[in-house]
């Protein structure tokens, strides 16, 4: 996400983040819903392609891991606005390492590629240290 796609109560919520990740900082699992451009050409487009490269380099280098991706059936529940095409769940080590990601290895080019992929995305933080697939 880039600075001018936060918003206030963003902002508040990665403060947040931060607070807890100067405490004990525990692991986070991220699970993040995607609707993609037409230009990413999901699932078998290039540029999505080298997006999803790119974000598991970076994710990598902070120590997290991207448990899994999976296409998104038929939605039951909700309107057309809220339609996603993709799920992840990406597991990090601590809420530091989700929050140091921007200045991982490679982050540029994933945020290039996000930039041009991602129509939207919302991303939900959950308990890491109580998910039954964390790697160990």
């Amino acid at each position: 996400m880039t600075e001018r796609h936060v918003s206030s109560a963003d902002r508040q919520v990665f403060d947040e983040l931060r607070g807890i990740a100067q405490g004990d900082d525990p692991p986070v699992l991220m699970l993040n819903e995607n609707r993609y451009t037409t230009e990413a050409g999901f699932p078998d487009g290039s540029p999505y392609r080298s997006y999803m490269t790119a974000l598991e380099h970076a994710v990598g280098d902070t120590g997290g891991q991207v448990l899994w991706r999976s296409p998104v059936g038929t939605q039951v529940v909700g309107c057309e606005h809220e339609r996603y095409d993709e799920i992840l769940a990406v597991w990090y080590p601590s809420h530091s390492a989700f929050l140091n990601l921007r200045s991982a290895d490679g982050a540029e080019k994933m945020f290039e590629g996000r930039e041009i992929c991602v129509e939207h995305a919302m991303v939900i933080a959950l308990p890491g240290d109580r998910h039954p697939h964390r790697p160990e």
